[in-house]
């Protein structure tokens, strides 16, 4: 499969349709298989105690599946989540970057499915694993 949508395109992306978060993150890389993304910890995404918090965790996991789905399709702005599980499986590290690597394991005509593994930076032990399952609108979507 070929790739639809670069780093740049992607970021450039979310910026535009989704200006609410789209400086919270950014494209460390994309291939063909795996997409990895960052998120730019700040303030608003710590819990007491100065860890991130789970729907900031959340937030990079599903981000994270719709840019790799974009990067193989092109901008489909109507790709949505219809499920999610996700385990935390230990702390982040206080004032360090989230890095999610990013695979999709099958992509039908009308659902994608891909695993999410979240990292502190710098860190080799996930600190998340997340399933995820989206929704691709009519049209939308060259199996592979």
């Amino acid at each position: 499969m070929t790739i639809a949508m670069d780093a740049e395109a992607l970021e450039e992306f979310l910026r535009r349709e989704f200006p609410q978060v789209g400086t919270d993150f950014t494209i460390e890389a994309v291939s063909e298989t795996d997409l990895a993304v960052r998120m730019n910890v700040r303030d608003r995404h710590l819990r007491p105690g100065g860890t991130v918090s789970g729907p900031s965790m959340f937030a990079l996991a599903d981000v994270s599946l719709y840019l790799a789905i974009l990067s193989r399709l092109g901008p489909i702005g109507l790709a949505v989540t219809t499920n999610c599980a996700i385990d935390f499986l230990r702390k982040p590290q206080a004032g360090q970057d989230l890095v999610s690597r990013t695979r999709i394991l099958k992509h039908g005509k009308v659902l994608v499915v891909g695993d999410v593994l979240i990292f502190s930076e710098g860190n080799e032990a996930p600190v998340a694993r997340a399933s995820l399952t989206y929704s691709i609108p009519p049209g939308g979507v060259t199996p592979g």
